[in-house]
């Protein structure tokens, strides 16, 4: 399987910890130019850090992905620095909320709609015009395997998720043969900040997520980076509109 990255150019949003980071980091090991952009400024020039220190080639862009005029000036910065885009990591996202439906209000759900969904189209908006022009590129998107399924006191959450697998699948058709991919990763629970403030306060629910999974453990940020370069590098060339899941066998039971 290829795995030739060396001197192209990835974009990776919500790069300032978790899956985020991560995957900047993966990228960068690769040889590839590396956008980090986050809202999380102090967190964004972390990671640029990191990988200039191994030395890798990043810079941080600030960007709040739920704002056009943010986004595509996001993607013009990538392009006044490296004069590509190659490959695009969606992952800025907003955590679950903790309730039944009925006590969800209209702010928690603009807010999760706003993040998870509208973000990613926008960010999709202003990718693909870029991948067209050049010849082609692949595009990640970050859903869940909330998004697979039902997902009891997160529906606001799930709902988001599946419509990135909605955005993600029609996207994918659209520029099936235009030399584009576009695919999206379904993490179940991984170890991240996000996690450890949903879980790790109750060491009871922490028990529990691990034990959703059939591998008795939670995931890895490193194993959904290695999932994200999976898709986006040449040995996945006949993939394209898959929702591929991370998730401990969790989604095969």
């Amino acid at each position: 399987m290829s795995m030739s990255f060396s001197g192209q150019v990835a974009l990776v949003t919500g790069a300032a910890a978790g899956i985020g980071r991560a995957t900047a980091l993966a990228f960068a090991a690769q040889g590839l130019k590396v956008a980090v952009a986050d809202l999380d400024e102090l967190g964004g020039e972390a990671c640029v850090a990191e990988i200039r220190a191994a030395g890798g080639e990043a810079l941080f862009i600030g960007c709040d992905v739920t704002r056009d005029e943010q986004v595509r000036g996001m993607i013009e910065r990538v392009l006044s620095c490296y004069g590509r885009l190659d490959y695009a990591f969606n992952n800025a996202g907003i955590e679950i909320e903790q309730g039944r439906l009925a006590e969800g209000s209209e702010a928690e759900f603009d807010a999760i709609m706003s993040v998870n969904v509208k973000g990613v189209w926008l960010c999709m908006k202003y990718q693909l015009p870029v991948m067209l022009a050049q010849g082609g590129g692949a595009i990640v998107n970050t859903a869940s395997v909330a998004g697979l399924g039902a997902a009891p006191k997160m529906s606001i959450y799930a709902a988001s998720k599946h419509a990135v697998i909605g955005l993600t699948k029609s996207a994918a058709i659209e520029y099936a043969k235009k030399g584009i991919r576009v695919n999206a990763v379904c993490p179940a629970v991984i170890d991240t900040d996000m996690f450890r403030r949903a879980y790790e306060a109750d060491p009871r629910k922490a028990e529990f997520a691990a034990a959703m999974h059939p591998v008795g453990r939670v995931g890895k940020v490193e194993e959904v980076a290695a999932a994200v370069m999976y898709l986006c590098c040449d040995g996945a060339a006949f993939t394209t509109g898959h929702a591929l899941t991370v998730d401990g066998g969790a989604t095969a039971i």
